[in-house]
């Protein structure tokens, strides 16, 4: 059986740090607003507070409950059912801000399509740890995992939601690449989807706007690029070392949002280039880290699995930064750990718990897959015995499987 070591200390130390400081972050962002709204400055940090405390007990959960029986068919379709269900489910519910995102039942709601990138994640791992060896083949390994992915991103891109729609085609790119499927079969996927993101941006009026208001912000700055002018003051007038915790302005009622997709904004303004350079780069040590996990895993689906937790929250980091720093058009996403809500947060540090559970059996690049046999024979029966098989091809010569060093 793979040697079991203590879990990445970086990686959880990055991971703990940010939930916490975004709790911090948070609480300066919101207090004003709590405070107009329900008469109660804590009322979005203790609301915060709690998801990172309910997060933090799943990541430990996650942590000491063996990845592996993760990669189970029930599981993965149960998880596939529920989540297509729920992402249904939004439309019975009035909208939110124009859109069908969130299924809300009294103080508690639930964004339905963050699930989608995990269970999407999750499915790919698992699917493609069967097909190990068969990589290459178009029907049976490559098409069904792009009607998975189609079938959740078309249900997301209705709600509407392009933001975690591209998030999931970023997620299938990266798993199945990394899994060995042909570039000609992902650029046979790519041209209908950009065809598909074209008429979306084009043919949607208010994405339209926004295409045009990205192009020059300060045009519409009373208007529709009141948001992302408003951002870019916050950013602007932190300066070097920023105006001090709490101290930002544009919290105060001038940037919407401040305390949710903006909230880097804040950061920006408050502990300046700075601040703002040290989250990016514990995002950079979450990336080193997580990749390190992935690629250390002693098996193709804890690689997978891994890669794929890593690439979604990294990514999803850097598009929120690049929406703040208007390097991309403005579209609603959370960043990952630090921005409000507990739908993104919960699920998010789960995924990590995972993601640390895989470190946990991070093995020498050379060691023998005949170790990785003879622990199948010692499982408890939730399908690890057909792993036995599929590394056979992960660590052959003949696996189109890209190997790592």
């Amino acid at each position: 059986m793979a040697r079991r070591i203590q879990a990445d200390k970086w990686l959880f130390a990055a991971t703990v740090g940010m939930a916490l400081f975004g709790i911090v972050m948070v609480y300066s962002a919101s207090a004003i607003l709590a405070q107009q709204q329900n008469h109660n400055q804590y009322l979005y940090v203790i609301k915060q507070a709690s998801w990172t405390l309910i997060g933090l007990l799943f990541l430990v959960g996650a942590m000491y409950f063996d990845y592996r029986r993760l990669c189970n068919r029930n599981l993965v379709v149960a998880l596939l059912v529920i989540t297509c269900v729920l992402l249904l489910a939004v439309f019975g519910f009035p909208r939110v801000n124009g859109a069908h995102r969130w299924i809300r039942f009294g103080f508690l709601s639930l964004q339905p399509s963050e699930l989608s990138k995990w269970a999407l994640t999750l499915f790919l791992a698992w699917f493609l740890e069967r097909r190990a060896g068969e990589e290459h083949l178009f029907w049976r390994t490559f098409v069904p995992c792009i009607l998975v992915t189609g079938i959740l991103a078309g249900l997301v891109l209705k709600e509407p939601d392009l933001g975690t729609g591209i998030m999931l085609a970023a997620i299938f790119t990266t798993v199945s690449f990394t899994a060995g499927a042909r570039l000609f079969h992902l650029s046979l996927a790519a041209a209908p989807a950009l065809v598909v993101l074209a008429g979306m941006l084009i043919f949607v009026p208010f994405r339209l706007k926004r295409l045009v208001v990205f192009m020059d912000p300060w045009s519409y700055a009373q208007s529709q690029g009141y948001q992302v002018v408003q951002s870019l003051i916050a950013v602007g007038s932190g300066g070097i070392h920023g105006m001090g915790f709490a101290a930002g302005k544009q919290k105060l009622f001038f940037l919407p949002f401040a305390h949710s997709d903006f909230i880097f904004a804040i950061v920006s303004e408050e502990l300046g280039l700075v601040g703002a350079l040290i989250v990016v780069l514990v995002f950079a040590l979450f990336l080193w880290r997580g990749l390190r996990a992935a690629l250390r895993a002693p098996d193709r689906f804890g690689m997978l699995l891994g890669l794929g937790i890593v690439s979604s929250i990294v990514l999803q980091a850097l598009f929120n930064i690049s929406v703040v720093l208007s390097l991309v058009p403005n579209k609603g996403i959370p960043l990952p750990f630090i921005s409000y809500g507990g739908s993104s947060l919960v699920p998010t540090l789960f995924a990590v718990g995972v993601l640390l559970n895989i470190s946990q059996y991070a093995d020498s690049p050379r060691r023998s897959s005949a170790k990785v046999r003879a622990a199948a024979e010692d499982d408890d029966g939730l399908g690890y015995r057909k792993l036995s098989g599929a590394l056979g091809s992960f660590s052959s010569s003949r696996s189109p499987v890209r190997r790592y060093s």
